[in-house]
């Protein structure tokens, strides 16, 4: 396919400037840029959820207008999206199947599609019961039924957006295993990714995406990290090398016990304790589905929970979610637009939540003050927007991110609970927040740090848990492991060994 001097723009933001790129047949091409820089506009544009204000798409030398993703579909264009968009009550073949069921009369041939389903996974190389509801699988099972979904419409290009987002490093090796049987039967892959040595590792071409327009295409022969980071941003890869340790005595966050039941399932949470001090980051590792998400959920208060919590010597375990913000405690949250944002409320009335009595008073909103607030947080974050008053949707998911924790970090907790807090982030702003990260950590923040992203567990926590079906399996310290380690006991090899 070739897009041809593509140009997209919204109300105060040019997403897309005369963007032109072509993808070879049967290859992985990669497209990176920082947040904001358009890959995601361009990649809708191409699936037929945006149109552009000008240029052209061709595929296999045909000019086309998408004016939706029926008909991206039919032209064997399909796309998986980062936040994947499944129905947790249905079966993975009722997800698979759904709005291009095989029937006949009205009656749907379930026998026949579980059969067509089975081949192409047998062609993926992956196994999977079709039967299974999708709520009990795990994230790299979901995203296998996002690709066969595509897959059974008949996509012979397969865009996927930060693919491997939340998967632990066997299941990256295995994503990239099944993304070259693809390839090696004709279709053609669209990598988007923040994850340059993966980028580099499964891609035949790559293509760099910078404020709208295309600064070139290369292929990972020609080019290292660090040059392909800066084509992208200006300046070199970022790590978050660990510093000297600032861990104080105090206990700002202590947990005894913690159960979170459900009546008919196991345990989500089971008997967790754990101890955060002033200056100390607690990194939580565990594969998207072993009760981190409840973890949180229960220390904010949200979840029916057994056990105590304490924060600053004080039991908040029967405290509402808004008392033991007051008392201290903060959350950047797993999914920013479920949990985390209004989207279609502007920045500056986003940047109110869970802060909405700072400006308050006698029942109004010092809209002024709040305003203010929120264009201090767009400028120390670096979120790229034309103003405080553009709603939360109209931003790249990587913006949103910035806002969150932006918002959350300008609250001065004394103890945070950061979930993913730089997914969906590019490069270079992933050091902005791990320096912010840090330096309240030197004040003495107690961080509880929650992440897919494996060596910015190692690079910022000072101790390590591994989280699996709901109890912590082990605790290390960073010198001590490596993301291989890691990855087995997060998949529960090393459970009971």
């Amino acid at each position: 396919m070739e897009l041809r001097n593509i140009s997209k723009g919204f109300p105060g933001v040019i997403a897309n400037r005369d963007i032109s790129m072509s993808v070879e047949r049967g290859t992985i091409h990669a497209i990176v840029g920082e947040n904001g820089a358009g890959k995601s506009t361009l990649m809708k544009t191409l699936y037929g959820l945006h149109r552009p204000d000008s240029g052209t798409v061709a595929v296999h030398g045909q000019v086309v207008d998408f004016r939706s993703p029926s008909d991206a579909i039919e032209a064997g264009i399909g796309m998986v999206h980062q936040h994947f968009m499944l129905a947790d009550n249905l079966t993975v073949l009722e997800n698979i199947i759904l709005g291009a069921e095989p029937a006949k009369a009205g009656v749907i041939n379930a026998r026949e599609a579980g059969r067509k389903i089975a081949e192409l996974a047998k062609s993926l190389g992956v196994e999977i019961d079709v039967n299974s509801p999708v709520a009990e699988l795990g994230v790299g099972q979901r995203q296998r039924v996002e690709i066969l979904k595509v897959l059974y419409r008949g996509a012979k290009t397969l865009i996927l957006d930060e693919p491997t987002a939340v998967l632990v490093p066997q299941e990256v090796d295995e994503l990239f295993d099944n993304l070259r049987r693809l390839v090696a039967a004709g279709t053609t892959v669209l990598f988007i990714s923040h994850k340059l040595d993966e980028v580099l590792a499964v891609s035949n071409r790559i293509t760099v995406i910078r404020q709208g327009t295309t600064v070139g295409t290369v292929t990972p022969a020609e080019v290292t990290r660090r040059q392909l980071a800066e084509m992208m941003v200006g300046s070199d890869l970022p790590q978050p090398a660990p510093r000297t340790t600032q861990v104080r005595e105090q206990v700002r966050l202590e947990v005894k016990n913690l159960t979170v039941a459900r009546v008919g399932q196991r345990d989500l949470v089971r008997d967790v304790s754990l101890a955060v001090r002033s200056g100390e980051i607690l990194g939580v590792a565990g594969v998207e589905g072993n009760g981190q998400f409840e973890l949180c959920s229960a220390l904010l208060g949200r979840e029916h929970s057994t056990g105590t919590v304490a924060i600053d010597g004080n039991d908040v375990s029967r405290a509402s979610v808004r008392e033991r913000m007051n008392a201290g405690l903060a959350y950047v949250p797993f999914d920013r637009q479920r949990e985390g944002l209004m989207l279609t409320s502007s920045l500056w009335e986003n940047n109110l939540l869970g802060q909405e009595e700072k400006f308050t008073k006698f029942g109004f909103v010092n809209v002024g003050a709040a305003r203010a607030a929120c264009r201090t947080v767009i400028k120390r974050f670096g979120v790229l927007t034309p103003s405080e008053e553009v709603p939360a949707f109209a931003l790249s998911g990587g913006n949103q991110q910035k806002l969150v924790v932006g918002r959350t970090m300008s609250m001065n907790p004394a103890v945070l609970l950061a979930a993913h807090p730089t997914r969906g982030i590019d490069v270079g702003a992933q050091a902005a927040v791990w320096e912010e990260v840090r330096q309240a950590r030197d004040a003495g923040l107690a961080v509880l740090l929650v992440s897919a992203d494996l060596d910015e567990l190692l690079g910022l926590s000072d101790r390590v848990i591994v989280m699996f079906e709901g109890a912590i399996v082990a605790e290390l310290l960073p010198r001590e492991a490596t993301p291989e380690l890691l990855g087995t006991y997060m998949t529960g090899a090393k459970v009971g060994s």
